[in-house]
């Protein structure tokens, strides 16, 4: 793609996230998702492939979709109440019509299905975006508008996420389908405390985003899209492979990496309001998580590929992409357990 063109697709993705995060208005928010969707997508197409064609048009039409309800029910809310204010949302139905349509947007379940779908047709690259960046401006609206919400459709809409995100990714082996649950899963924690922390939601999503960025640049780094392509990772870079199987225990949750520490916070405040069946079903959805991820650990670290392998070699070609990112989101990924402490005493 043409350098200029990609710099104004990528100005766009940040003045459309902007423009939402500085808005208190519902149409300027509107108008920032609009532009943030519109900047993706040729992004998305840009390879001319069917499959990538078809994941952008799927994007486009539940993003449009989302859209015009966020439009409709900001319209609704503005006839009951006389203001477009985002913190004046005292129409019930409008609220509601909100927080679904933004779940649509950061496909939370049950409104998921076309996420799997989306990021199995695109490259690692545009799925890395889509998979972090583009939560940013929804999540901004979902947590201005929580407090009007009702608190069993949250809590219903994140124990169903981390569910089916757990068990949608138990039979896949396109890797860019598993992360799809993944973030599905992860969307459900950041959803299920929202409405009791707030701070523990943006606690979780930015460790969820290095997490993710992690996850994507390795696949980026080792050109791997299938679970047999990391069977012969190791040989080609023992160092990345042993750091991405950590990566991926850090999705897991598993101490003592970074991973552990939003989900131990979020179980602990969920105790102390006095919820311990929700923390508990939290819980156990998030060991379906953990077995997928165990998997690719498996599939990465404990196996010698055969000597036979239908996959195509990748040779030992010296790369030409920058480690620095990789390096970075690694690091944060596995080492910031020990900062709980700290991070506990900002966000209380």
């Amino acid at each position: 793609m043409n350098p200029y063109v990609l710099a104004i697709l990528l100005s766009s993705l940040g003045l459309g996230t902007t423009l939402t995060f500085a808005s208190s208005h519902w149409l300027l928010a509107w108008m920032g998702l609009e532009i943030n969707t519109l900047a993706i997508i040729p992004l998305m197409a840009q390879h001319h492939h069917p499959r990538a064609v078809e994941a952008t048009t799927k994007y486009f039409l539940t993003q449009a979709t989302a859209a015009a309800m966020i439009m409709f029910a900001s319209t609704t809310n503005a006839w009951v109440t006389g203001e477009w204010d985002m913190n004046n949302m005292s129409s019930p139905i409008a609220s509601t019509m909100i927080i679904t349509a933004l779940a649509l947007k950061i496909g939370l379940a049950p409104m998921h299905f076309w996420m799997p779908e989306v990021l199995q047709g695109l490259d690692l690259s545009t799925g890395l975006i889509l998979s972090t960046w583009q939560k940013l401006a929804p999540f901004a609206l979902i947590i201005q508008t929580a407090q009007a919400v009702d608190p069993m459709l949250l809590t219903a809409l994140g124990m169903a996420s981390t569910l089916v995100g757990g068990w949608g990714g138990l039979n896949q082996t396109q890797l860019r389908k598993i992360l799809a649950y993944s973030s599905i899963a992860h969307m459900g924690w950041m959803i299920i405390v929202l409405q009791y922390a707030p701070q523990l939601t943006l606690l979780a999503l930015g460790t969820y985003i290095f997490m993710t960025s992690a996850a994507f640049l390795t696949l980026k780094t080792s050109s791997a899209t299938k679970i047999n392509t990391l069977s012969m990772a190791w040989s080609k870079n023992p160092t990345l492979t042993a750091t991405t199987a950590l990566v991926l225990l850090s999705l897991g949750g598993l101490p003592p990496l970074t991973g552990f520490m939003p989900k131990w916070l979020i179980l602990q405040e969920l105790a102390k309001q006095n919820l311990p069946i929700t923390a508990t079903i939290m819980a156990l959805a998030a060991l379906l998580s953990l077995y997928f991820y165990l998997r690719l650990c498996y599939a990465m670290t404990l196996t010698i590929s055969p000597n036979t392998t239908n996959s195509t070699t990748p040779w030992r070609t010296q790369t030409t992409q920058s480690s620095l990112p990789l390096a970075l989101s690694t690091t944060v990924a596995l080492g910031l357990l020990p900062m709980t402490p700290a991070i506990l005493m900002l966000t209380t």
